[in-house]
């Protein structure tokens, strides 16, 4: 079943026209990459799907309803839910609040404090953040900030879940962590996830799909494998040598 469908969507800002007739589906469980590289127009595509931008041209479908004209907050109530490239969590709260507050104001709407702070919980065991659910977030280190976005996009209750570069600044074993993390919450939650990441091999290894973005352009679809023999990416990626 598809729960997201784009249609020759676009967006200009002034005279940049930063999307271009982008269209693609996303069938309910799948997990799929966009990638390209910086100025793409990844992140303003995610905008566009969460309601922090308008398009200007084009449809967005989720779950059958046009997302058109609609705020962020009600389309998250529909259940889409994204974090962000650079995290900005409520740094005088406890990390535990920071994720209840978005199960409280998310799609999953918890009844009451006592059940939202039931769900952050439970979200902050799975990304393994549960011993410092007491903790204000702004001790955290970077890695745990990645967590936390990860966890309070989650307790939204959303069903379509938007990862802009949640292992951007990690280690190597950090982002094999965050891998089986967002694996993790794939399954716990049968969540559907649009993913943007530049960590190529950890794209590679967690989508069943890939989306390549070049200059506001959809110049690939298909298979990791399929992607990674592309030429058209090779050249786009290394230059016409490569």
């Amino acid at each position: 079943m598809t729960l997201l469908a784009l249609r020759a969507v676009s967006k200009q800002f002034g005279g940049l026209r930063a999307l271009s007739d982008i269209s693609f589906d996303v069938a309910a469980g799948e997990i799929v990459g966009i990638m390209g590289a910086n100025g793409a127009g990844k992140t303003t595509l995610f905008s566009l799907i969460a309601g922090n931008e308008r398009p200007s041209g084009g449809t967005i479908v989720f779950d059958g309803r046009a997302l058109a004209g609609l705020p962020p907050h009600r389309i998250c109530r529909l259940g889409i839910a994204r974090t962000f490239q650079i995290v900005r969590p409520f740094g005088g709260l406890t990390v535990e609040d920071n994720v209840a507050t978005a199960a409280m104001f998310g799609a999953a709407q918890a009844a009451s404090p006592a059940a939202a702070a039931e769900r952050a919980l439970a979200v902050l065991a799975l990304v393994g953040l549960a011993e410092r659910a007491g903790d204000l977030a702004e001790t955290l280190t970077l890695s745990g900030q990645k967590r936390l976005e990860l966890a309070r996009a989650v307790a939204t209750g959303g069903r379509l879940l938007m990862l802009d570069e949640v292992m951007a600044g990690l280690t190597p074993a950090e982002v094999a962590t965050m891998l089986e993390i967002v694996r993790r919450l794939h399954r716990e939650y049968g969540l559907t996830i649009l993913i943007i990441e530049h960590v190529m091999r950890a794209l590679m290894q967690l989508a069943g799909r890939i989306v390549v973005l070049h200059h506001g352009e959809k110049i690939a679809e298909g298979p990791p494998a399929a992607i990674g023999a592309d030429p058209r990416v090779h050249e786009v990626y290394f230059g016409a040598a490569a």
